[in-house]
């Protein structure tokens, strides 16, 4: 076996891990070494552990987090399997607008949606309040049940857009000849369908479980006494503040955990029986006729409709006249009056730490496709497994995780814009580097030997004939990971100070204090920005993310 000669890459992929090593895994060692550490700060002990597993608020906490993980799931899944069914059986009318707000649906930041549904439907909500008027009245949407049906509308576009694409696979001579056999179209969307779209079905609910159990903006604003690990960690934290942030860590490493063991074991699942599809003769769709036609139009609509309605509902209230907490009747700009004139400074900060941090992920991410894709080895197996932790770390557990670790010389960051920029940038970075792998795996490497077997260098080779051609795909994930960005809640509300703060953390301060105004002008901002990226990313890379 021959060694390969050191070059740009060599140095790239030193650089790379270097960087990995410092944002991702020295972090995250230094919050597992916080939730073993004593009392004093010192030594080693399974003390945090003990009371983590022994208090009944810190059980009560854990068993919350299944119940909202596995209830945000089970109802990403009905609601993204039937809508990917409908969409790939039926041929119905408006499918890219569809597509379309079911995308904007799933980059839209959690806490908004979770504020939206307390302006309709919270104790002063506008729906509540008229219903109350005929004499209907509503159960709250505070607690679980609340919580459940936020991420069910929140998360099942992951479940619709995996689904959607396996069921576009299927081939339809196996179905047609389980039809042959008499078997009846129950039997065979059992036998045949369910097997082809397992992998994806389970990967995208695996996905909506991990994001649910994460969420912190929406168990924070409408779970009230439904405590789960993410708040707890967060109230543990901040009681902790400025001394040892033992129980916080531990919480968070069970949080960690719990995410780890589900993806773990929904890969477990599928190393048994798994069934291959061809895009060769694809699922004949139907024109759907009658009472099928109104059945099918009115629930695709209808998921996604509920899906896209907080960024309605943000969009038309932040022109509503306000008086402090209560909204008035009229239209008014006085809440973006008030944002731009008093609150501008989260505005400029998240533009700045989300552009700062999108740059560098974007020439990172880059590298780190390349270098999966054509320098295969042992370290880059490593590196690409290790390129799956931002996916299951929630945003609270890597704030924490960044405190417990650059609080302290030699990197005393802690307070700065900077390490907001790191963190962002650490938990991003591997969309952008997905982006690139999947655009790397098209792109044959002759073209790249033949310009060096004429001179060039592997790095001018690169950048003179490689990089053009996958730049729709890498300017692509950068558009993604600025959308990411910019809606970054979670570990932002543990790093931040005064000056430093963001639009999503200061839309959930004005949130907590009331202030539904500002709030609605800061979340349409954001909802604005999200819609534009999009657009963008359909844009460069030709519609390719649409579903036939």
């Amino acid at each position: 076996m021959t060694r390969r000669r050191a070059d740009i890459w060599t140095f790239a992929q030193i650089a790379i891990w270097m960087v990995v090593l410092t944002l991702l895994v020295w972090p995250l060692s230094s919050a597992v070494r916080a939730s073993l550490a004593g009392t004093d700060g010192t030594g080693l002990t399974l003390a945090n552990y003990i009371e983590v597993l022994s208090r009944p608020r810190h059980l009560r906490a854990i068993g919350n987090t299944l119940i909202a993980g596995f209830g945000g799931m089970t109802g990403a899944v009905v609601l993204g399997g039937a809508l990917a069914w409908l969409t790939t059986h039926y041929r119905l009318r408006g499918e890219t607008l569809l597509r379309t707000l079911a995308v904007l649906a799933l980059v839209s930041p959690p806490f908004i949606g979770a504020y939206a549904w307390i302006v309709l439907f919270g104790a002063n909500g506008v729906v509540r309040h008229g219903l109350a008027d005929i004499g209907i009245g509503l159960p709250s949407l505070y607690g679980a049940g609340g919580v459940i049906l936020v991420f069910s509308f929140k998360f099942f576009p992951n479940v619709f857009l995996f689904v959607a694409t396996a069921l576009a696979q299927v081939n339809r001579s196996l179905e047609e000849a389980a039809e042959g056999l008499g078997l009846s179209p129950g039997r065979r969307f059992v036998k045949i369908t369910v097997p082809m779209v397992l992998p994806a079905l389970s990967a995208g609910a695996a996905l909506a479980f991990v994001l649910s159990i994460a969420d912190f903006g929406t168990p924070r604003l409408i779970g009230r006494d439904f405590d789960v690990l993410a708040t707890q960690a967060y109230n543990l934290y901040t009681a902790e503040l400025g001394d040892n942030p033992g129980i916080a860590s531990a919480l968070s490493m069970v949080l960690v955990a719990i995410s780890v063991l589900l993806v773990a074991v929904q890969r477990r699942l599928l190393r048994g029986d798994v069934y291959h599809g061809s895009a060769l003769r694809q699922p004949y769709r139907v024109h759907p006729h009658g009472w099928r036609s109104v059945l099918a139009h009115g629930l695709a609509y209808g998921i996604v409709f509920v899906g896209v309605l907080p960024a309605i509902v943000v969009g038309i209230f932040s022109f509503r006249r306000t008086s402090g907490p209560v909204f008035q009747t009229g239209f008014d700009t006085q809440s973006y009056q008030r944002v731009f004139h008093n609150v501008m400074e989260p505005v400029w900060n998240t533009l700045l730490y989300s552009t700062s941090s999108v740059a560098a992920i974007v020439v990172v991410g880059t590298m780190l496709g390349y270098i999966l894709v054509r320098r295969p080895s042992r370290f880059t197996v490593l590196l690409d497994g290790l390129l799956m932790v931002p996916y299951v770390v929630p945003g609270v557990v890597m704030g924490i995780a960044f405190v417990t670790c650059f609080n302290a010389p030699p990197l005393a960051i802690t307070g700065t814009g900077l390490v907001i920029i790191l963190a962002v940038f650490i938990r991003r970075l591997p969309y952008a580097a997905r982006s690139a792998t999947a655009a790397m795996q098209q792109l044959p490497p002759n073209l790249e030997d033949a310009a060096v077997s004429l001179g060039y260098s592997r790095g001018r080779a690169f950048l003179r004939i490689t990089a053009p051609l996958i730049l729709p795909s890498i300017v692509a994930g950068g558009i993604m990971s600025f959308v990411t960005a910019i809606n970054e809640l979670s570990s932002s509300l543990v790093l931040y100070v005064g000056n430093t703060i963001t639009m999503p953390v200061r839309t959930y301060v004005a949130v907590i204090n009331g202030d539904y105004g500002t709030a609605a002008a800061l979340s349409s901002l954001l909802l604005a920005m999200t819609g534009i990226c999009v657009v963008l990313a359909f844009q460069l890379t030709g519609g390719k993310q649409e579903l036939r």
